[in-house]
């Protein structure tokens, strides 16, 4: 379906002025904003792709300081003595990319732990012998620390095991997160300072992996399993403080390396409470930080949230609270995403991480409060249960649809999904790398090869009308949004190059590349500022070698980021 720019305008109004943000305005942009003083810097002689109302291209524009000024012929003309002119010479420019989904304090506090998982790693004994190559590496006081390891891509799929672990060491924790970030896994040292033990019950909404006899296996289900495993560790909990602000600066310069000017953190507070905002704050001071930020808050901090008073909308054009963050159920791959019939070859549903009931009451207490929801849903059964849940509470009069729910990851979309989150206008944001990397074990391990074809259904949203956007999840996959984009377009496998996954539900790169920036500016209620190339909207740009659209789907993920500009000023 055609962008329907009626309709973004008028509830991308609503929704900012619910959350008291300045308006979007309905009459068009300006062809240029009134000049102050300053230098301009002038780009031309390229393709610069403004992505607003309508897919247009010209061929430079103008900025002043933090912002745009003049776009297309307009922007030549703003150009007088002492100005900069950059020529592009051929290259692409367009809007900053948004991240929409990432995890922000993972990614700070686990990027630098050795990536065991199968793209680097590909067999379990490589995986295993990484992590002996870790510990030999990690100083004596210190736990192992490992991240990415994926049992189900592996030939044949296992899982670590204390078994294992153990022989790694066993007078020291160990600690691996899985690449889904809902799974860890932990050697007997860590259960023990945990003190998880035999009789130890589940947690709400998460389990402990045990062997025949009940004994704990090592293998924590869910982040109610492991997150307070991880707290156990000293060293992270000191990263997630002292050491936070300069991880948090490294995760910006790598976003700027990327093109990515603006990261959605989907879980702040998760960590560590309320002082993630302070520290995300921090971060700015002096011009360090290379992207900004948008917050959802992690609902299991929720007393904490309430006691700080926090509010939708809190925060300024650099670092802003944007939503409220629910988790409804597992990962797909992990088996944990809650599912209408069992997984393929199994009698295995998944997990409700949070029941039902509960979530319709979860969702009508913070909707009535004002705040855009994110809910993390993977499997089927969860997405209903979502959709019950805002339907519940617009039965209440609470008008959801002018807040603009998400779903995240969005990864078993069945057709009346579809129809009731277009009543909603809820978001659908899809983990599209889920496509690529894991797309033939989900047909031949997870799903089966009919109910695959439900994954990530882009051009079935983009038909219905339906805003939607892609995420990385990182540190789930790799940052970095020319993936997300060739994937979208091309939907071909990993491991099976000249397989593509439901070809039907390929969407042009035009439609792909609305998703990594106007689209994901306004799923995070930032469309009035970032997003497009229009006057007066911040000078977020990035700089490519290559136009996506004119080269092989296959190699949309290969070209080069020459250039990435963040409120007006070059960061890369």
């Amino acid at each position: 379906m055609p962008f329907n720019r009626r309709r973004f305008v008028a509830a991308g109004a609503t929704a900012v002025a619910a959350l008291g943000l300045p308006g979007c305005s309905r009459e068009p942009a300006p062809v240029m904003e009134p000049r102050t003083a300053g230098k301009v810097t002038l780009f031309k002689n390229g393709t610069v792709l403004p992505m607003g109302a309508s897919f247009s291209e010209v061929s430079s524009i103008a900025i002043q300081g933090k912002r745009i000024l003049a776009v297309g012929e307009s922007a030549e003309r703003a150009v007088g003595s002492g100005d900069e002119v950059i020529d592009l010479d051929g290259r692409t420019l367009l809007p900053g990319f948004i991240e929409p989904h990432m995890h922000f304090s993972l990614l700070a506090a686990f990027g630098n732990t050795p990536d065991i998982g199968p793209f680097q790693q590909p067999t379990f004994e490589d995986a295993l012998a990484a992590l002996k190559s870790a510990a030999a590496n990690t100083a004596a006081d210190r736990w192992i620390m490992a991240r990415q390891f994926d049992p189900i891509l592996l030939e044949p799929p296992r899982e670590l095991t204390i078994t294992e672990l153990d022989t790694v060491s066993a007078e020291r924790p160990i600690y691996v997160l899985n690449a889904s970030g809902h799974i860890a896994y932990v050697n007997s040292k860590a259960l023990e300072l945990a003190g998880i033990g035999k009789d130890t019950p589940d947690p709400a909404g998460a389990r402990f992996g045990r062997f025949e006899d009940g004994r704990p296996n090592g293998v924590l289900y869910g982040p109610a399993a492991h997150l307070p495993v991880s707290m156990q560790n000293a060293q992270l909990t000191a990263r997630m403080q002292s050491g936070f602000i300069a991880a948090g600066r490294e995760v910006g310069d790598l976003a700027a390396s990327l093109g990515v000017t603006t990261l959605c953190d989907m879980a702040t507070g998760g960590l560590s409470g309320p002082a993630e905002l302070d520290r995300y704050r921090a971060m700015f001071e002096g011009g360090a930080m290379k992207a900004r930020i948008r917050a959802y808050l992690y609902s299991s901090a929720a007393p904490l949230w309430d006691e700080a008073g926090t509010a939708a909308g809190q925060g300024d054009a650099l670092m802003r609270v944007a939503g409220w963050k629910i988790v409804s159920d597992g990962s797909n791959q992990g088996f944990t995403g809650r599912q209408r019939e069992p997984y393929y070859g199994t009698e295995d549903l998944g997990i409700f991480y949070v029941q039902p009931e509960e979530l319709k009451a979860m969702v009508a207490q913070r909707t009535a409060q004002g705040w855009p929801m994110a809910i993390h849903g993977n499997g089927d059964a969860a997405i209903d249960s979502i959709l019950d849940a805002m339907e519940a509470a617009k039965a209440e009069g609470i008008d959801v649809n002018a807040l603009r729910c998400r779903i995240e990851h969005c990864s078993i979309l069945q057709d009346e999904h579809i129809t009731r989150m277009a009543a909603l206008d809820m978001v659908p944001s899809f983990l599209i790398n889920h496509v690529h990397y894991w797309g033939h074990v989900m047909r031949d391990k997870v799903f089966g090869p009919e109910k695959v074809q439900l994954l990530d259904r882009c051009a079935s949203v983009e038909a219905a009308g339906l805003d939607w956007v892609m995420h990385t999840d990182a540190p789930v996959s790799p940052l970095g949004s020319l993936q997300k984009v060739r994937t979208a377009v091309a939907r071909d496998l990993w491991k099976e190059p000249d397989t593509v996954l439901a070809p039907n539900e390929r969407v042009s790169v035009e439609a792909a590349l609305r998703a990594v920036t106007i689209n994901a500016a306004r799923a995070c209620h930032s469309e009035q500022e970032i997003g497009s190339l229009e006057p007066g909207k911040f000078a977020d740009l990035v700089l490519l070698e290559d136009d996506p659209r004119r080269v092989e789907p296959a190699t949309i993920a290969d070209i080069k980021i020459s250039q990435t500009w963040m409120n007006g000023r070059r960061v890369f």
